[in-house]
């Protein structure tokens, strides 16, 4: 089966959900509460599990986590977002966060429920000949490759252009690190779209300067590519399914990195925000997060953020790498 036979998750289980007639049944996994919930955080307690059984006979234990998310603490002033800045090995990331609380579900055995035009995103299975991405020659070239080819087998888009990646192996806090924290580039704990509506158009002009006044005429996407480079247990990525979320959750910010001048988007606190993410993702499991798409008939963003699972904050540093992609499609 190839990407193109379907937009679907590679892996297809017939299952039965254990259902109340109030939702899904949560049982809390920790031997010191036993409690059972519809839907609701236990007494302090911050994992849950939902039991899914399969029709085979097997079963597949979902890991949902009630946690904290950061969303940018609006002062209500009318006042901006202060800009980031990235450069000369530093990132500067100064803007005040709150933390609210959400339950993240985990789509293990659902992924087909999932696709970039539904929800904004999309999982799916693939390999790499990379295996440990330190080299960058490496990356640019063969890896680079493998991701261009992916998205027009997923999409049927035309035109991949790859304009970044970042490597992921620090600790959570490195943006606290100061002078050269960019060596040490980790997690992204605060809610964000990499790019605004205005954001992406300024990355296709900036890209493609000679072109964009035609580009922008067809459509075009800005998708990334984020792939575990080890299994992951701490901090897993998790992303906001787009119908959850309006424009009007999100607030134009400033961002500079080098000497391009972007846009992305911080975001208002809702708690209509409906959370996913899968749980021990191997490098195999590839998610597709789109930041943006001028089709404006179809899921146009996805809001994400990595997030803290209680039960495996004493783990070894995510190590992840994202690929930042423009892709354009004919007319």
């Amino acid at each position: 089966m190839t990407f193109r036979d379907s937009s679907r998750y590679c892996r297809q289980l017939e299952k039965a959900t254990l259902l109340s007639s109030a939702g899904p049944l949560i049982v809390c996994s920790h031997q010191h509460c036993g409690e059972s919930t519809q839907n609701q955080y236990c007494h302090g307690i911050s994992t849950m599990n939902e039991k899914t059984l399969v029709a085979n006979g097997g079963g597949i234990q979902k890991h949902h986590v009630a946690t904290t998310l950061n969303y940018w603490d609006d002062p209500g002033d009318g006042a901006p977002p202060t800009p980031i800045f990235i450069g000369k090995g530093r990132i500067t990331n100064e803007r005040p966060h709150r933390a609210h609380r959400f339950v993240v579900t985990d789509v293990s055995g659902d992924e087909d429920q999932y696709t970039l035009d539904s929800h904004g995103f999309q999982y799916c299975r693939h390999g790499s000949r990379e295996k440990l991405f330190t080299d960058e020659q490496a990356i640019r070239t063969a890896y680079y490759d493998e991701c261009e080819q992916l998205l027009k087998d997923v999409t049927g888009a035309s035109r991949v252009h790859i304009f970044n990646h970042k490597v992921r192996r620090g600790p959570t806090q490195w943006h606290h690190l100061g002078l050269k924290n960019l060596a040490n580039r980790g997690p992204v704990t605060r809610t964000h779209v990499d790019q605004s509506y205005v954001g992406a158009e300024l990355r296709l002009r900036w890209e493609f300067p000679s072109e964009a006044d035609e580009l922008v005429k067809g459509r075009y996407q800005i998708i990334n590519i984020w792939r575990p480079i080890e299994p992951i247990l701490k901090d897993p990525i998790a992303v906001a399914g787009a119908p959850s979320v309006p424009d009007a959750d999100l607030v134009g910010a400033e961002m500079t990195e080098d000497s391009f001048k972007g846009e992305s988007w911080v975001v208002r606190h809702s708690p209509s925000h409906q959370w996913y993410y899968k749980h021990r993702m191997a490098p195999q499991d590839v998610l597709l997060i789109k930041c943006f798409d001028s089709d404006t008939s179809v899921a146009r963003r996805a809001l994400h953020s990595a997030f803290e699972d209680p039960d495996h904050r004493d783990q070894e540093s995510r190590q992840s790498i994202e690929v930042r992609c423009l892709v354009c499609y004919d007319a």
